[in-house]
């Protein structure tokens, strides 16, 4: 299986990269792996709802670019389905067998993913009700006088 991976802006961290590399290594054994990174867009962060829709629409636009045609496109969304690690293992066993071959998962920037990408997604992935990593530090400095970054729409 060839799994592509569409995510909206850049990895810094080193050990992010790490662990990415490691378990780039672990999936070569079970699939192929492709990780492509498109820009995300600047924008000042008090948004008008018309800005974030247009800002919205260019990642949109470069993630669509980057999807190969006939790809299973699985799009992750806080407000889409949750499965268990089996639950999941069980769809991506299902794409095997049916011949889908090619797989896409696309990982939205800070400010989600336009409806045009979530429109062609063949499943709205939910990891969590949490939106990673900004929602992960609201959690540690709740009760901290700590400003911390707000979930926005989309």
């Amino acid at each position: 299986m060839n799994i592509t991976i569409v995510a909206v802006g850049k990895i810094k961290e080193k050990y992010l990269a790490g662990g990415i590399g490691e378990y780039t290594k672990r999936l070569k054994a079970y699939c192929r792996l492709n990780i492509i990174e498109v820009a995300d867009r600047q924008a000042p962060e008090s948004l008008s709802p018309p800005q974030l829709e247009e800002v919205l629409n260019q990642e949109g636009q470069d993630i669509l670019k980057a999807v190969k045609s006939g790809s299973h496109i699985i799009a992750l969304d806080p407000t889409g389905r949750k499965m268990s690690s089996e639950g999941m293992a069980e769809y991506m066993n299902r794409l095997a067998v049916t011949g889908s071959s090619n797989v896409t998962f696309i990982i939205g920037g800070s400010n989600g993913l336009s409806t045009e990408v979530l429109n062609r997604a063949d499943l709205r992935l939910s990891f969590s009700d949490m939106t990673f990593p900004h929602q992960l530090d609201a959690a540690y400095t709740a009760g901290a006088d700590i400003p911390v970054v707000q979930d926005k729409p989309g």
